[in-house]
């Protein structure tokens, strides 16, 4: 199984950007930790991160069958980018989008996502973890959409 984390805008910024609010883990930091924990859960994983919305579009389209589930963290992207919406619609793999940060506890612009209602899932709050918590999440989507299908 296969599963793709994606980082947008800004999250190259890790560990320098309002620690208060992100900690001090650096964007390696976390892949590093995130790559350790996909060998406890046996899978594949690749990271990838951009600045650029035409780069992380580009990134999911090269994702089509290529990659069984998408994580997201989008960034600023998540209240604008109707780019990043449509690309994961078209491609339709199982996305969870997650954020360290509560959006819904943050400021009133950051409180909608347009990229959740394309999404099985968004989880926010939970610093690093939220990434873990996606990523199991999705993982344990994906087996049992694979057992159900075998079944039927």
């Amino acid at each position: 199984m296969k599963i793709l984390v994606i980082n947008g805008v800004n999250m190259n910024m890790l560990g320098i950007r309002e620690p208060e609010k992100y900690g001090s883990m650096t964007l390696k930091d976390l892949e590093k930790e995130l790559y350790a924990y996909s060998f406890e859960l046996g899978i594949d994983l690749e990271t990838y991160q951009s600045n650029h919305e035409g780069e992380l579009v580009e990134k999911i389209h090269l994702a089509y069958k290529n990659t069984d589930g998408i994580v997201i963290n989008p960034g600023a992207y998540t209240h604008t980018s109707i780019a990043l919406r449509d690309a994961l619609s078209a491609v339709s793999i199982p996305t969870v989008e997650i954020h360290m940060t509560n959006i819904h506890n943050r400021e009133e612009f950051r409180h909608n996502s347009v990229i959740a209602p394309v999404c099985i899932a968004q989880i926010s709050g939970f610093g690093a973890d939220s990434y873990k918590l996606g990523i199991k999440g999705l993982v344990n989507y994906l087996k049992s959409y694979e057992i159900n299908n075998i079944e039927n």
